[in-house]
């Protein structure tokens, strides 16, 4: 039960969530969580991108080598430790070691039991190499950023065209 429809619509997506989760994790097996398993990967980035002749391609893997680092250093930060340090620190281990910010140590994530199924985590990279090639093909990026202060009028529709956004 749910006090509330949107509480119970969360729950059904939570649910369904777990769900995916629990079924990509049985076809493909599961890699240390946390964001260890990018930052693992960061180590294989230099030969990869030496085996490519194109500037654009060589730009694009520093692109993605940067993204890898980045969920490890959020989960970082965001449990009051220095993202960079938690990072390179993380780079001295084994594949299966990595920062588990529940007890703020470093250890084997899966024996901890901080996992991520591995359809989840190749797909994240998948995505983030795709952006990385629509980027160096555009060679731009557009987002909307909101500036005004009305933001009930906007929603109304009584505030049109660009003036709002950036």
């Amino acid at each position: 039960g749910a006090h509330t429809e949107l509480e119970l619509e969360d729950r059904k997506l939570r649910i369904e969530d777990a769900k995916n989760a629990t079924f990509a994790a049985i076809n493909e097996g599961l890699v240390p969580g946390g964001g260890a398993t990018y930052v693992h990967l960061l180590d294989l980035i230099p030969s990869i991108k030496n085996s490519m002749e194109d500037l654009d391609e060589q730009i694009g893997a520093d692109i993605v080598a940067k993204a890898l680092i980045e969920p490890a250093k959020s989960i970082a930060t965001n449990a009051g430790v220095d993202g960079d340090i938690v990072v390179e620190k993380t780079r001295t281990f084994d594949w299966r070691t990595g920062y588990n910010a529940m007890t703020g140590t470093y250890e084997d994530l899966l024996n901890a039991g901080v996992a991520d199924p591995s359809r989840v985590a190749r797909c994240a990279l998948q995505s983030a190499v795709s952006i990385a090639g629509v980027v160096l093909t555009t060679q731009a990026i557009m987002v909307e950023k909101y500036l005004g202060s009305n933001k009930n009028a906007i929603m109304n529709g009584e505030v049109r065209g660009s003036a709002s956004y950036s």
